[in-house]
């Protein structure tokens, strides 16, 4: 069935001028949409496109049909296959047409997936349910036609519950294939292949309480000891041992394994060597190659970490900190002896950061006031500060400030600095400390998970602002993280509430 007036109405919209529209947040070159994953699942599409769920189809945005999805790639085998073509325009869904143009771009106005991605997405959460049957109706812009195409995407996951992940059956079952997804995808050498992912995959694993588990994750923790040492001179090693110090003290906290201390101390000598804290550790190229950044007196970046010790580039940056800070938090629970006045410093450069409204901006000073944009950072220094081993109620108060920002601008979840899916981790943990905060965060972002999941039960990395994560790993990088957030209600780790006692030096 043609609904009426349907055809002029896309015909019209075709039309309109193309200024009343926002843009897609991409650049001349054609990218993101340009850049391939050279290797994986997804080395057969063309491009960085978003994946439209479990339908088995990709899509660009584009400026000049704003309203409109174009497809992209159609993988074999999947719902759509045989149906929807690769060029067809997807104009409306279950007997609704888009309406709002995209506004998928970066920055406070443009955050979030209003427009056909939301639209689309809805949708087809709809047709998950047992009303529908598991039929998703599409109406498809063909070479100047309207057509129809009915997709079975089936009822076997249903829809997110009010209250996902908890309360949630298609979040257990989800949670469940995304582990054995990440069992399978373990290297021999107990890693996943890069620090978010050595972060993320072996904490999800760990909080399941599940003894198969616990012994993937032991692997891991032995791959960090035997990568980590007291002294590294390795390129980007902040990354690194932030993931090492993360995991191995939850890995501690909860097996009590006296063999993983003195691994842990180890990272904790090499982090306490790789803070910055005087003048001297400025690297002389960086007074060159980023003349802006050098800190003019010795309060500016003091106690933070950057990509590598001391201070070279843009020097030290409110991401690491955060993680830093979270590292020596746990460490102090695990009975390491944490330097307390290193550790405030790096609690000190997090407020420097923060804005009155909690939010943390890049490096040690506040973007405003008021501003706010990915929240990554914010959800690392939240949990830095929400796990903060001394007797002080400032910690906790920094720590639902940060919370309660998420909460308030939940938009930009998907797409923040550096690597998103790593923001997305520690921007959800965060949230979780406030139960208002974290609802608002996964009720604005359900769009993200309903779209994100593959045919095959993995999950996907949707185009953002940065790239780093996206390529061979583009399945494993959102699965690992995904596979956390929906852990955290479990609340099973030090991280997401587990009962801890607060200690005092």
């Amino acid at each position: 069935m043609i609904y009426p007036g349907l055809l002029f109405l896309v015909i019209a919209l075709l039309l309109l001028p193309l200024n009343l529209f926002a843009q897609v947040h991409y650049f001349e070159n054609g990218r993101p949409w340009t850049q391939k994953a050279e290797s994986g699942p997804d080395a057969e599409v063309k491009g960085w496109f978003y994946n439209l769920g479990i339908t088995g189809m990709r899509a660009e945005l584009i400026a000049d049909k704003p309203n409109f999805l174009l497809v992209r790639h159609v993988f074999e085998e999947s719902p759509a296959s045989g149906k929807v073509k690769v060029g067809d325009l997807i104009v409306g869904a279950n007997g609704r047409r888009f309406k709002t143009p995209h506004k998928n771009g970066y920055g406070m106005e443009v955050f979030g997936p209003d427009g056909p991605v939301l639209d689309f997405a809805m949708a087809l959460e709809e047709s998950q349910t047992k009303n529908r049957n598991g039929r998703l109706d599409l109406n498809l812009l063909r070479h100047d036609k309207i057509l129809e195409a009915a997709l079975d995407v089936g009822t076997e996951y249903g829809t997110y519950g009010p209250e996902f992940p908890s309360k949630c059956s298609k979040s257990i079952q989800i949670l469940e294939q995304l582990l054995t997804y990440l069992e399978k995808t373990q290297r021999r050498d107990g890693s996943w292949g890069s620090p978010p992912h050595d972060t993320f995959a072996p904490l999800a694993l760990l909080a399941s309480g599940k003894p198969r588990h616990l012994n993937l994750v032991r692997n891991n923790v032995k791959f960090h000891a035997s990568t980590t040492k007291a002294k590294d001179r390795s390129w980007l090693v902040n990354w690194r041992y932030m993931a090492a110090a993360i995991v191995m003290s939850e890995f501690y906290l909860a097996t009590g394994e006296k063999w993983v201390i003195p691994e842990l101390k180890e990272v904790y000598d090499f982090l306490i060597s790789s803070q910055y804290v005087d003048m001297a550790q400025i690297d002389e190229k960086s007074r060159k190659t980023h003349p802006g950044a050098v800190p003019k007196d010795s309060i500016g970046a003091h106690g933070g970490w950057g990509h590598n010790p001391g201070f070279e580039g843009y020097g030290p940056i409110s991401m690491l900190t955060g993680q830093g800070a979270l590292a020596f938090a746990l460490m102090k629970h695990c009975g390491i002896e944490v330097d307390r006045e290193r550790h405030d410093k790096a609690y000190d450069f997090l407020v420097r950061s923060s804005g009155r409204n909690g939010y943390v901006w890049y490096a040690d000073q506040a973007a405003s006031q008021s501003n706010w944009a990915d929240m990554g950072r914010t959800g690392a220094a939240g949990i830095a500060n929400a796990v903060s081993p001394y007797h002080d109620d400032q910690y906790m108060e920094r720590a639902l400030a940060h919370a309660k920002v998420i909460g308030r601008h939940p938009e930009s979840f998907p797409d923040t600095h550096g690597s998103p899916v790593m923001g997305m981790a520690y921007a959800a943990t965060a949230a979780h400390l406030d139960p208002t905060s974290f609802r608002r965060l996964m009720d604005k972002n359900k769009w993200w998970f309903i779209l994100s999941q593959c045919s095959d039960g993995t999950f996907y990395y949707q185009p953002n602002r940065d790239n780093a994560g996206y390529g061979s790993d583009s399945r494993l990088s959102a699965s690992a993280v995904t596979a956390f957030i929906l852990s955290l209600e479990k609340r099973t780790l030090h991280i997401s509430g587990k009962t801890r006692k607060p200690m005092q030096d």
